[in-house]
């Protein structure tokens, strides 16, 4: 029986058994008249797909279900649409079920899957809020993710142009977000829906390979498990084998970051195994090693230094009949944690196990709360870039692992831990060493800041520092009013920005939040009390509303209105790749003087001269967005 119409099937009864099977605590008369009110609601409501609509909302609690989540999490599963497309109101379900419930029912619909033909900022403040709500109960995320994942099992029966967009903020959003929380098994099958619905040829043409190797792939898969049990049976080791199957997104991304085709991707096949300790786990990884060759370099120690999302585990690969084959060690506690991720560890925040869960998603709250005084679509740009940050855990000297970027610095380091230890840093040791305040650090360095109360920010620090935190906390020290800007490029580029425009000071001026002008745009000035100019794009409405008699116009220097302005986009090579970026450009009304453009190591680099205009920045937001564009920048 299929888990679809398992799943379809599936009455009360079944459903509440397999709550307590998985969380013998559950209140079960609880989600038993969650499962009626949200039946009864939903009576004769269908979806596109021509099922009845609660199908849906069972299917939602049902994979929380399998993640071992409390009563009021399933319950709110299960309710998660009654507010938004039933009769029934808020008042009732806070009386029926309680407070908890109604907290979560009510954050959820407030951030509903919104249409088509929203805005960009409709829907950036759509997901704000429900990161928002997941800043004061991290369940509220899980949720979302669940009714994200079953949303798109079911996106074929969405139009076209609906199933790209939802693909793409899923790719951009969401995914990030299962990876960052260690939900990794909600992460990969994201992953693939999402390539099924934004590159569906290369979708099937992945699945018409992998299929074609399939049964020699587990031939291979299972004598190697053969041998393994045999082995560790030999040495008195307890452990569970077994093969693990590749996502597809994987395979893709592979491909496209050693520029390789698919016949030149040798290790489809996996192992993993599953043991009792980590003691255990260890003398695995010495038996595996004896017994075949290691590839050099491709050896990662997660059980010793866990990744930010906590996930811990053993990687090797080993060459087994001249091909290399991953394998991952583990223990079952680790095995849960690397397929739930903060889900499992949310079940043991208030108990002994993990008191320190508040600590563990800080990385969450840090990010909304950098990003609070930000418009909404300011917000979701910023947002891609902290979510698709690689990160390290850095160490203080009290045992505390501190999450930072890749690169990151002692400065950051000393930000993130408290803002006056960064204002007053001035040296740093990492591993007991002096090193110097731009070192790059790497994970599991211990790092020690030293304060004076007498030091003050640097602005020197801005030109190395990597986290949003340190830019924004440094440039509150030095009194710099700057807004932040749309990427972390363009926040190392704002003081440049602000040279090039047309003014005998430059440090009085100040880029306005609420239109954010570009390089090229047209510009427009309006005098502030403090004396310092704000500088606005030609057109802004809250600009229309100011004093005539403070306004003035801008330009920038050295462009004549007869000038061009050269923009490099640096793209991945692929068919129609080059007729996709003009027609991002000229759809945006920049009209292009010249172009030329060049191959190397399956890459295309355009470059282009432009009018510049009031147009130009919002051409290179439009560029930036389509898919497979590297870089956009402006010469």
């Amino acid at each position: 029986m299929s888990k679809a119409y398992f799943a379809e099937h599936m009455g009360k009864d079944d459903f509440l058994k397999l709550a307590v099977k998985f969380n013998p605590n559950a209140n079960v008369n609880l989600i038993g008249k969650a499962f009626d009110f949200a039946e009864q609601s939903h009576r004769g409501q269908k979806r596109l797909s021509g099922r009845d609509y609660f199908l849906h909302c069972k299917e939602v609690a049902y994979m929380l279900v399998k993640l071992r989540l409390d009563t009021a999490t399933i319950c709110a599963g299960l309710l998660h649409d009654v507010l938004e497309d039933s009769d029934r109101k808020g008042e009732e379900i806070r009386r029926t079920f309680g407070e908890e419930i109604h907290y979560l029912v009510v954050a959820l619909t407030k951030t509903k899957n919104i249409s088509l033909q929203a805005s960009d900022e409709e829907r950036a403040e759509n997901i704000r809020k429900v990161l928002l709500a997941s800043i004061k109960d991290i369940r509220v995320i899980f949720i979302k993710l669940a009714d994200r994942l079953h949303n798109m099992r079911t996106l074929k029966y969405q139009p076209y142009d609906k199933q790209v967009a939802v693909s793409r903020e899923t790719l951009d959003i969401y995914v990030p977000i299962a990876y960052k929380l260690g939900m990794y098994r909600i992460k990969s099958e994201l992953e693939d829906l999402c390539l099924k619905h934004l590159n569906p040829s290369v979708y099937m043409e992945l699945k018409v390979r992998i299929d074609k190797k399939k049964e020699e792939r587990e031939q291979e898969v299972k004598s190697v498990i053969k041998t393994v049990k045999n082995i560790l049976s030999s040495r008195g080791i307890k452990a569970k084998i077994s093969g693990r199957a590749k996502n597809f997104f994987s395979i893709y991304k592979k491909m496209l970051r050693k520029g390789v085709s698919f016949e030149e991707i040798h290790d489809l096949s996996a192992i993993r195994i599953i043991a009792d300790n980590p003691d255990d786990c260890y003398r695995i990884l010495g038996i595996i090693h004896s017994t075949w060759t290691p590839l050099v370099k491709r050896f990662d120690d997660y059980i010793a230094f866990p990744k930010p999302n906590m996930y811990q585990s053993l990687h090797t690969e080993v060459l087994i009949n001249k091909k290399p084959v991953e394998v991952q060690i583990r223990t079952w506690k680790m095995h849960h944690i690397a397929e739930e991720g903060f889900a499992a560890h949310w079940r043991y925040k208030d108990t002994e196990r993990d008191k320190r869960f508040d600590r563990k998603i800080a990385w969450l709250k840090q990010i909304l709360e950098w990003r609070m005084s930000s418009n909404a679509k300011e917000f979701l740009e910023n947002l891609k870039i902290d979510l698709f940050k690689d990160e390290i855990y850095a160490i203080t000297p009290k045992g505390d692992p501190i999450s930072l970027p890749e690169k990151a610095t002692p400065v950051d380091f000393a930000f993130a831990v408290h803002t006056d230890i960064g204002n007053r840093c001035v040296r740093a040791k990492v591993n007991n060493a002096i090193v110097p305040l731009d070192h790059e650090l790497k994970s599991g360095d211990v790092v020690e800041i030293i304060t004076s109360k007498n030091a003050v920010p640097s602005r020197n620090w801005l030109k190395f520092v990597k986290t949003t935190l340190a830019k924004s906390k440094i440039r509150h020290g030095l009194g710099i009013l700057l807004p932040e800007a749309q990427s972390e490029k363009e926040i190392a580029d704002e003081e440049q920005v602000i040279s090039r425009i047309d003014f005998e000071k430059s440090s009085m001026l100040k880029l306005s939040r609420c239109c954010l002008p570009r390089y090229g745009d047209q510009l427009t000035g309006y005098r502030m009390k403090d004396g310092k100019i704000a500088v606005h794009k030609a057109g802004c409405d809250n600009f229309r509303q100011l004093d005539s008699g403070r306004k003035m116009l801008l330009g920038w220097k050295g462009m004549e209105s007869s000038g061009t302005v050269k923009l490099r986009a640096e793209v991945i090579e692929s068919s129609g790749m080059f007729q996709e970026v003009l027609g991002s450009l000229t759809s945006s009304g920049v009209k292009i003087e010249s172009i030329r453009a060049k191959t190397s190591k399956n890459r295309l680099l355009i470059l282009l001269e432009v009018k510049p205009g009031s147009e130009l920045g919002k051409a290179i937001d439009t560029l930036k967005k389509v898919e497979n564009v590297i870089e956009v920048r402006i010469e």
